[in-house]
């Protein structure tokens, strides 16, 4: 048997392809349209800036974290062991700096 196609059938055919066809090149066009490029642009550089923001927050967060965690114990008090060395040495220095200053201004 052959694959006679009746001309009700081609005429189908080739209004569905039209539609098809129309369907595409509407897409194209929103696609390629200047709003939608610098929409998804935006969109990709919002997403990008909030993956960053995100990151530098864990990151602090868990910097935050380890340092609190070297000075305060799982109960809360303080490690006087090791916050009082630390707080002598910022002293120290903030009095290098003090001198420094001072003497650079005499």
């Amino acid at each position: 048997m052959s694959d006679v196609r009746t001309p009700a059938q081609i005429e189908a055919d080739i209004v569905r392809r039209r539609e098809q066809l129309a369907e595409t090149l509407d897409e194209i066009g929103t696609r390629m349209h200047p709003k939608t490029i610098i929409g998804d642009a935006k969109a990709k550089v919002a997403s990008a800036v909030d993956h960053t923001a995100g990151r530098a927050f864990v990151t602090a967060n868990r910097l935050v974290t380890d340092v609190r965690n070297r000075f305060v114990d799982p109960d809360g008090a303080p490690r006087l062991e090791r916050a009082v060395p630390v707080a002598l040495a910022v002293v120290g220095v903030v009095g290098l700096l003090a001198l420094a200053a001072r003497k650079r201004k005499a």
